[in-house]
């Protein structure tokens, strides 16, 4: 089933264009890496498919619905957004700002029930971050905070999620935890991942298929092993690379 479907969507700040005429579908379960050199509308197309952005220009289906259509609440139950650089205004602990994706399945005036604690607790053990729900960001790292919004989106429960460069902060042992925590959640519970990434062997190690953008419009969208040729890798990332099965693994080898 297509879970996302994108036709002909264009986006401008004021005279500046981010995309342009950008078409592309993602089915359920799948594992989608979104590439391409700074400014190309990767972030601005996240928050587009998000509704944090309204689409000018073009139409996005959320799970067959038209996403002018969605209630801010509704849109919250569907697409989950991990921002890259996480802006809290008052000092809420981390289990508080997990326990914020558990709003928009509550009712004006409700209280929080067991069943929501729970559900944050499991997050924040999935991500490794239980041994922080009493810590505030000025106590926490980067790194840390950028794990509490993971576990915060994953506590929304939302088929889609929608991340922008979930790594930039972590150190590369909490990199492949996460990105592989990630791919197991994409198998086993079928949810519909993107992420902006931009470290080429880990997408292509980790994720099923490649959204490659340039020059603000999609250039290749399909298996990321066929995205990520030495042909693309030099064109749209300026570098000479060769692909060599090492150890059993496909991988990126930079000349």
């Amino acid at each position: 089933m297509t879970m996302i479907e994108v036709r002909n969507l264009s986006y401008a700040y004021g005279k500046n264009k981010i995309l342009d005429n950008v078409t592309f579908d993602v089915e359920e379960g799948n594992f989608c890496a979104i590439m391409g050199s700074n400014g190309t509308g990767k972030t601005t197309l996240l928050k587009c498919l998000s509704n944090i952005l309204p689409v000018p220009k073009g139409t996005v289906f959320i799970n067959k619905k038209d996403s002018v259509d969605y209630s801010v609440n509704e849109m919250a139950r569907t697409v989950a957004l991990v921002p890259q650089h996480a802006l809290l205004d008052f000092e809420f602990s981390a289990f508080e700002t997990v326990l914020m994706g558990r709003n928009p399945y509550q009712k004006r005036l409700q209280n929080e029930s067991q069943e929501d604690w729970d559900i944050v607790e499991a997050c924040m053990k999935r991500t490794n971050t239980w041994h922080l729900r009493f810590a505030s960001p000025a106590k926490m790292s980067g790194g840390e905070m950028q794990r509490v919004m993971l576990a915060r989106a994953l506590a929304q429960q939302t088929p889609i999620m929608l991340l922008d460069e979930p790594f930039s902060n972590l150190d590369i042992s909490h990199q492949f935890e996460i990105i592989a925590m990630l791919r197991e959640i994409c198998e086993n519970e079928k949810k519909t991942i993107l992420l902006i990434v931009h470290d080429l062997n880990m997408a292509l190690r980790y994720c099923k298929t490649l959204l490659l953008l340039h020059n603000h419009s999609v250039v290749f969208n399909g298996k990321i092993e066929e995205g990520l040729n030495p042909l693309n890798i030099k064109k749209y990332f300026g570098v000479d690379a060769s692909i060599q099965n090492i150890n059993g693994k496909m991988n990126i080898v930079y000349n």
